[in-house]
């Protein structure tokens, strides 16, 4: 079965850093594009990054430019997404998705359960 497993998350004070990880089983990350969305409180789910499974090509949120960075390793078949001088505003429940194709469209199927960021002094 197609399967992504967050996991990395935990407290952080503001302009700490966090890697996540972004486990992939049941398919190859050759064939699949994965992306990162985030959802806090009283907010709306937002994308964050995404990874193409053609070429590599990322993309960011404007809110994190500078500051995330996305990454594979196909041999491991896993994703991160390095968070580096965190804000609060950066506090929610951090998902991965992975679609079929080369990059992240709407309604991407399958996602993972997410895993915490809390950004806090």
């Amino acid at each position: 079965q197609v399967q992504v497993v967050e996991s990395g998350g935990g407290l952080v004070q503001p302009g700490g850093s966090l890697r996540l990880s972004c486990a992939a089983s049941g398919f190859s990350l050759d064939y699949y594009a994965i992306g990162w969305f985030r959802q806090a409180p009283g907010k709306e789910r937002e994308g964050v990054s995404c990874i193409s499974s053609s070429d590599g090509g990322t993309d960011y949120a404007d809110s994190v430019k500078g500051r995330f960075t996305i990454s594979r390793d196909n041999a491991k078949n896993t994703v991160f997404l390095q968070m580096n001088s965190l804000k609060p505003e950066d506090t929610a429940v951090y998902y991965c998705a992975a679609d079929y194709g080369s990059s992240c469209g709407h309604g991407m199927p399958y996602w993972g359960k997410g895993t915490l960021v809390i950004v806090s002094s």
